[in-house]
C-alpha cells in the first residue's frame, strides 16, 4: 500500500507542475502501425492513459474505449482540448467522464481500485513503464482481471541503461515482460532518444529504445 501511495503522489505532483514529458502529442506511432483490427463495439482498456489522443482514435474506429487515470487534471485536459462533451457520473467506486458523442469513459482514480467487465483488448504505451519494479507484477496481475482470456494486447515499453538514470518513466527489459505475459511477442523496437524525455538526453544516453509488445 506504501509503494502505491507514493508512486501515485509522484504522478500526481508531476501533473500538477506539469512534468509530463512522457506524453506523446501526436499519438503513438506503434499504436497507429500495430493495432488489430477489432469488431465493433469491442471495448479497449488504456490503464493510466492521461490525456492521450490515443484515446480518441480508438474510439474513432468504432471501439468502446475504457481509459483510467489517476489525475483528474488529466482527465480535464482530455476532454478540454479534444472540445468533447461529458457527462460526469461519481456514482460508482471511480468518478467516469464519459463522452457524449462517442462510446469514450475516463475513470478518475487507482487503477488498483478500477473494476469493470473483462475488456477485448489492451492498449498499454504508459503504464507498466510508469511504475517501479515493485508495483509491476501487481500491476499485471490486476490487469489480467479486467481483460478476457482471449483479448488482443498492444504493450509500448521503453529498455535504456536504467543505472545512468533513473526512471519513470522505467526500463522494462523482455525476460521481465515474458514473466507477466509469456504470450506477447517482440514485434519493433527503434531508438527514440531524439523524443525521449530532457533528462535522459542531459544523461548522455546513446539508446533510449522503444519496444513494441503484441500477442497474435
Amino acid at each position: 500500500m506504501v509503494g502505491r501511495l507514493n508512486a501515485g503522489e509522484d504522478w500526481l505532483g508531476r501533473w500538477h507542475e506539469g512534468r509530463i514529458g512522457w506524453h506523446e502529442q501526436g499519438g503513438s506511432a506503434a499504436l497507429k502501425e500495430f493495432w488489430p483490427t477489432l469488431a465493433p463495439d469491442s471495448r479497449v482498456l488504456v490503464p493510466l492513459c492521461g490525456k492521450t489522443v490515443d484515446l480518441l482514435w480508438l474510439a474513432d474506429r468504432g471501439l468502446d474505449v475504457v481509459g483510467v487515470e489517476l489525475s483528474e487534471i488529466a482527465v480535464e485536459a482530455f476532454f478540454a482540448e479534444q472540445n468533447l462533451a461529458f457527462r460526469r457520473d461519481d456514482s460508482g467506486s471511480l468518478p467516469a467522464w464519459t463522452a457524449v458523442d462517442k462510446k469514450l469513459t475516463v475513470y478518475c482514480g487507482d487503477y488498483f481500485d478500477f473494476s469493470c467487465d473483462p475488456c477485448d483488448a489492451l492498449f498499454d504505451r504508459g503504464a507498466l513503464v510508469a511504475l517501479p519494479e515493485t508495483l509491476r507484477p501487481a500491476y499485471a496481475v490486476h490487469t489480467k482481471t479486467l481483460l478476457k482470456t482471449t483479448a488482443s494486447q498492444v504493450l509500448v515499453t521503453l529498455e535504456y541503461e536504467q543505472q545512468r538514470v533513473a526512471g519513470p518513466p522505467f526500463s522494462v527489459l523482455a525476460d521481465e515482460v515474458l514473466r507477466y505475459w509469456p504470450d506477447m511477442h517482440r514485434v519493433c523496437e527503434h531508438n527514440d532518444i531524439a523524443a525521449a524525455p530532457p533528462k535522459f538526453r542531459q544523461a548522455e544516453l546513446d539508446e533510449f529504445l522503444e519496444v513494441v509488445w503484441r500477442t497474435d
